[in-house]
C-alpha cells in the first residue's frame, strides 16, 4: 500500500470486511504490476491516501454478499475496474462502455485501526484478498494462467480494444501505434488478429521493438534516429496510416499520431496523459484531414464480453498473454518492480500471491 505521495510501497495488515449486498470477497492468485498503480503512489490520480494499490488481477471468487446471482463461490474471475450499472444515461444509450457510474464495493477495506483504504481504480488486489463489487467479476476458463488472465483487467484490454473497439481496425488497414510498452503492444496484437495488413510500431527503446514484432509488427521504426511521421508515411506509399495508436500520452506523439494519419484517417490516444498536458494542433488540418479524433476508455470494452473474448483466442493460442509476463515477483516486491517499470526492462511484473 502507499500510505502518502512518494513514499515507498510497503506491507500492511488489512481487514477486508464479507461481502454485503452485491458485492464479491475474492482470494487473489496473481496482480500486474501497472503504471496506474505507480501513477497512484505519486499522487497523479488524486490524494486519497492510503491506497491499496494494484488492479490488474485473477483469482477466486471466496464468497458473496446477499443479492448476487451473476458470481458464485468457487468462479474463477478477472476482476474489472468498470461495471457498467445498466442504468444511467450511458447504458440507456446501449453504451455501457462508457458507464457513468460504474460499481465498486460499498464498504471499505481498512487498516487495522480502522482507516480506510482507497483501492486502486476500484479494486485494490496487491493483498491476498479483496473486496469489489460483484459485477466486478468476470467469470472466465479456469484454465488460463492466472499470471497471465489477470492482465486483461487493463492494460492488455486497454491496448486491444484501442485497436478493435475504438479504432476499428479492419482486414487490410494499415496502423501505426506509437509506444510499444504492454498496451501498445496490446493494441498491435489486436490489429494483427483484425486482419491488418501493415502494423508499424514506433518506440525509442530496441527493446520494445523487438517485443513489437513478436506481438504482430510488420514493421518497426526507432524514433531515436528516424522522423516517426516520414518514416510511418515511407511504410504506407506516402498516405500515412489507417489508424494510429497514440499509447504514449504525451503531447509531441499525439501531434506525430495527428500527422502520421493518411486522410480520414483514425487517430486514437490510449496513453494516459498527466493532467497538466496540453495540445495544440492547427484548426484548419483538423478540419482538413477528417476522419476521426478518438480516446478509448479502458479499451472501450465490455468486460463480460470482452474479457471471455481475449482469454478464448489466449487458450487457442492466437493472443500470447505470456509474452507479456516479463517476471513474476512476491508481495513484498511492488517496489522494484516499480523501478524496473520506469527503465522500461519490463511488459509486466506480476505479483504472484
Amino acid at each position: 500500500m502507499a500510505r502518502y505521495k512518494g513514499a515507498p510501497v510497503g506491507l500492511e495488515r488489512i481487514i477486508v470486511p464479507d461481502p454485503g449486498p452485491g458485492e464479491a470477497r475474492v482470494r487473489v492468485r496473481a496482480c500486474g504490476v501497472c503504471h496506474t498503480d505507480l501513477h497512484y503512489r505519486e499522487g497523479a490520480i488524486n490524494d486519497d491516501y492510503p491506497f491499496l494499490l494494484g488492479h490488474e488481477a485473477a483469482g477466486t471468487v471466496e464468497s458473496v454478499g446477499e443479492g448476487v446471482t451473476e458470481v458464485a463461490p468457487g468462479d474463477y474471475v478477472v476482476l474489472a475496474w468498470r461495471a457498467p450499472c445498466g442504468t444511467c444515461r450511458a447504458c440507456r444509450r446501449g453504451m455501457a462502455w462508457y458507464c457513468f457510474d460504474s460499481r465498486n464495493a460499498a464498504q471499505p477495506m481498512t487498516l487495522e485501526d480502522g482507516t480506510p483504504l482507497a483501492p486502486a481504480l476500484g479494486i485494490g488486489a496487491f493483498t491476498p484478498l479483496t473486496l469489489v463489487a460483484a459485477g466486478q467479476c468476470v467469470p472466465v476458463d479456469p484454465a488460463a494462467r492466472p499470471e497471465a488472465a489477470g492482465l486483461i483487467g487493463c492494460g492488455v484490454m486497454a491496448g486491444f480494444g484501442a485497436a478493435v473497439n475504438t479504432g476499428r481496425v479492419t482486414r487490410g488497414e494499415t496502423v501505426a501505434v506509437i509506444g510499444c510498452g504492454g498496451v501498445g503492444n496490446a493494441a498491435i496484437a489486436g490489429a494483427a488478429i483484425a486482419g491488418a495488413r501493415t502494423i508499424i510500431a514506433v518506440d525509442v527503446d530496441e527493446r520494445k521493438l523487438t517485443w513489437a514484432r513478436h506481438f504482430g509488427a510488420t514493421d518497426t521504426v526507432d524514433a531515436r534516429s528516424a522522423d516517426p511521421v516520414q518514416a510511418v508515411r515511407a511504410l504506407t506509399d506516402g498516405f500515412g496510416a489507417d489508424v494510429v495508436i497514440e499509447a504514449v500520452g504525451r503531447p509531441e506523439t499525439y501531434r506525430q499520431a495527428f500527422d502520421a494519419r493518411d486522410l480520414a484517417g483514425r487517430l486514437v490516444l490510449v496513453g494516459v496523459p498527466d493532467p497538466t498536458m496540453t495540445v495544440e494542433l492547427p484548426l484548419a488540418e483538423v478540419f482538413g484531414r477528417g476522419g476521426h479524433l478518438s480516446s478509448s476508455w479502458y479499451g472501450d470494452c465490455l468486460p463480460s464480453r470482452d474479457f471471455p473474448i481475449l482469454i478464448d483466442l489466449y487458450r487457442r493460442g492466437r493472443l500470447d498473454l505470456d509474452a507479456f509476463v516479463t517476471e513474476t515477483v512476491g508481495i513484498g516486491d511492488v517496489e522494484e518492480a516499480f523501478t524496473r517499470m520506469r527503465r522500461g526492462d519490463v511488459l509486466r511484473s506480476v505479483v504472484v500471491l
